[in-house]
């Protein structure tokens, strides 16, 4: 069985020649295309339809994940940013021997770069909670603890603001 190449729309054998001017093979046959290949030029409004439909579907099922694997780790940001703050207020009483009265004294003191952002509310709105400084002796009052803002509930059924 030989071996032969497709140009164009035509089948050439070995040892055949092209002609210039009409491009067809001497003495080569034409090679039968289907109709359908000839004059496909592109997708039907049905194929397209379908291909949208499988889309929106398979959007529809990955969306809620999606929104349910972002509300975790907004919730994961949360829970060590404000376990690393209150490191830092236990480490600035601890060299300081009095409470910070505010995360900007953290920072202003070199503590934190900057106050972090609450990934639930999205804003440096953070619930302070204030109390009597164990180490002063004239009852001064410092930070104590700290919470979100946010009014809203976790994924756990616990308000964020008592976390």
């Amino acid at each position: 069985m030989e071996s032969g190449t497709v140009i164009g729309n035509f089948y050439k054998r070995p040892g055949e020649k092209e002609t210039r001017r009409t491009g067809e093979l001497s003495p080569g046959r034409p090679v039968s295309l289907s109709p359908r290949l000839l004059f496909s030029r592109g997708f039907t409004l049905l194929e397209l339809m379908i291909v949208i439909t499988i889309i929106i579907i398979l959007a529809a099922i990955t969306l809620p994940q999606f929104q349910k694997t972002i509300l975790h780790t907004r919730e994961a940001v949360l829970r060590d940013d404000l376990s690393q703050m209150r490191k830092l207020i236990d480490q600035f009483a601890a060299d300081k021997g009095k409470l910070p009265q505010s995360l900007d004294e953290l920072v202003s003191e070199g503590y934190m770069r900057e106050v972090p952002v609450d990934p639930i509310t999205g804003q440096k709105d953070w619930a302070m909670t204030t109390g009597e400084d164990p180490n002063s002796s004239e009852g001064e009052q410092g930070m104590t603890d700290i919470h979100s803002s946010s009014g809203e509930v976790s994924s756990e059924g616990t308000p964020y603001s008592e976390w």
